[in-house]
């Protein structure tokens, strides 16, 4: 057998395993005592998918002067694209903010090489002008907020959750499947080094709903031990990214002095 030939072979072969994997993921089931949304709340969110209910724009309406403006950094969930988080972009340059997106594009999971990507991008942000990094991070995006603010806490001004689960088992959710399969690796042996449930040495606020469809509350609120402050809000799980009522608290939390 030839060198080319010998190459197809490495690459379908990784190709089988790789499906082989993904097939696995698939047939797990559901760990029994994990709690997870109900369903009707899961199909709701998928009706306001469907129906584009997630969609919010910023009117330009009044939005009070930041108390303290600061460079802040926006991460989307998972399967999102930065643009479902343009309200809330919006809203928070309007109060005098200065909103960075991620420059990742489609959240698809971590990997070492876009974790080290997002590392640099902080560290750029935080000495380009002058003063640490707000990270609002939306589902998955608020993991990469937690972790990078874990590792280095002189680069991040405050961290701000929203819907994401943090706290206790990864698959106290809906998505842990879906997850999985994209990813191609398990929610229970993430590709880079981390500890998403340690409180980092910074101000940390998580955001969560009773109605979120997609997160059981319970971990995206945590305990008193893994964050600073814990604010309900009702909204679905989409709703995070645009949602009025939660880009006002957002806007409110960055604004307290801890």
């Amino acid at each position: 057998m030839d060198a080319p030939d010998e190459e197809q072979e490495r690459i379908a072969g990784s190709l089988r395993a790789a499906i082989a994997r993904r097939a696995a993921f698939v047939r797990e089931q559901h760990p029994e005592g994990v709690r997870k949304p109900p369903v009707e709340l899961m199909w709701a969110e998928l009706r306001s998918l469907y129906r584009g209910g997630h969609k919010v724009r910023f009117t330009g309406r009044r939005v009070q002067p930041a108390a303290s403006p600061m460079p802040v950094m926006l991460l989307p969930g998972f399967g999102a694209h930065p643009k479902r988080m343009k309200p809330m972009a919006d809203a928070l340059s309007a109060a005098g903010h200065h909103v960075h997106q991620w420059g990742l594009g489609l959240n698809l999971g971590p990997n070492e090489r876009n974790f080290s990507y997002l590392m640099r991008r902080v560290a750029v942000i935080a000495r380009e002008n002058w003063h640490p990094v707000a990270l609002v991070g939306w589902s998955l995006g608020g993991l990469f907020a937690r972790e990078i603010a874990r590792r280095e806490p002189h680069l991040v001004a405050k961290v701000i959750t929203m819907g994401t689960p943090f706290s206790g088992d990864p698959r106290a959710n809906n998505a842990w499947k879906a997850y999985q399969v994209v990813t191609g690796h398990s929610v229970d042996r993430p590709p880079i080094d981390c500890d998403f449930s340690a409180k980092p040495d910074v101000p940390t606020v998580a955001l969560w709903s009773p109605r979120d469809g997609i997160i059981q509350p319970r971990a995206a609120a945590g305990w008193p031990h893994e964050r600073d402050r814990a604010v309900a809000i009702r909204c679905s799980h989409l709703d995070f990214s645009s949602s009025p009522k939660v880009v006002a608290e957002v806007l409110r939390q960055l604004d307290i002095k801890e």
